[in-house]
């Protein structure tokens, strides 16, 4: 069957406007254009507009969805399967923040009790999660299963005032980072403040501290884009500014 442009959007719950920048960006071409100068979709479209919903649900940006997509090499059954398990850890989300809400509001009226260590919970694996599906891999395979375990366990046991002092200390990492960042200089004064303050806020992630750890991560920062555009989300080069300042920190620069 084929649609027009209009058609397939009414049909998948998105705009023309839309469509129609999926065909300018290449990462939706339409079958063919009739001689009314109409968009016309087939069979094929339509599975692939499917998919890049599936990626945008799951948070995916359209360049990176254009890159996986796109090669004829794409599996679309495989990419399915995928997608279904990172739905059903999605749910598990959900459904842990839902049950937290339900307690939550049962303690208010007073029909339960809850400690403060339970309010929690469901952001705490929350955090776990999402680290674990956007850089479990990466980091089992450099630090070892044992250690990221170890983490997570850490992780789960924080109290409700050491969870907020993890988050406080994040914000503190970027917004000094920012400032010694404007300096230029890894060894000034401003940056190695930002790298003692990320080990600060790594010593409540790891389960032990080392030099040489650190400096792998800081590293880690530069070789794997999706750290590198963490860091370099406001201001280009500051993971590898990061990356300089912890490695004098820690001595062991290269």
């Amino acid at each position: 069957m084929e649609y027009t442009v209009q058609r397939l959007g009414q049909m998948a719950g998105v705009s023309t406007r839309t469509l129609r920048y999926y065909d300018e960006i290449g990462i939706l071409r339409p079958a063919r254009i009739n001689s009314s100068g109409y968009r016309i979709y087939g069979q094929e479209e339509v599975d692939r507009l499917q998919q890049i919903l599936f990626y945008r649900e799951l948070g995916v940006s359209l360049e990176n969805i254009k890159k996986i997509t796109t090669p004829p090499s794409f599996d679309s059954t495989l990419a399915l399967k995928e997608h279904r398990e990172q739905l059903l850890v999605k749910r598990e989300q959900l459904d842990r923040l839902i049950a937290n809400v339900d307690k939550t509001i049962a303690a208010a009226e007073g029909s339960i009790t809850m400690t403060d260590k339970e309010k929690f919970e469901g952001f705490k694996q929350k955090l776990i999660d999402d680290n674990e599906k956007k850089y479990g891999k990466e980091i089992r395979a450099k630090y070892g299963d044992e250690q990221v375990d170890k983490s997570n366990q850490k992780v789960k046991g924080m109290t409700e005032e050491q969870y907020a002092e993890v988050e406080k200390l994040a914000a503190d990492v970027l917004a000094t980072l920012a400032e010694a960042f404007a300096t230029g200089d890894p060894a000034g004064e401003l940056a190695q403040k930002a790298a003692h303050l990320h080990r600060q806020w790594l010593c409540y992630y790891w389960d032990s501290y080392t030099k040489e750890a650190h400096a792998g991560l800081a590293q880690m920062y530069v070789d794997d884009e999706r750290f590198t555009a963490y860091y370099d989300k406001y201001q280009p080069g500051t993971a590898l500014f990061l990356r300089d300042a912890i490695h004098i920190y820690t001595g062991l620069k290269k």
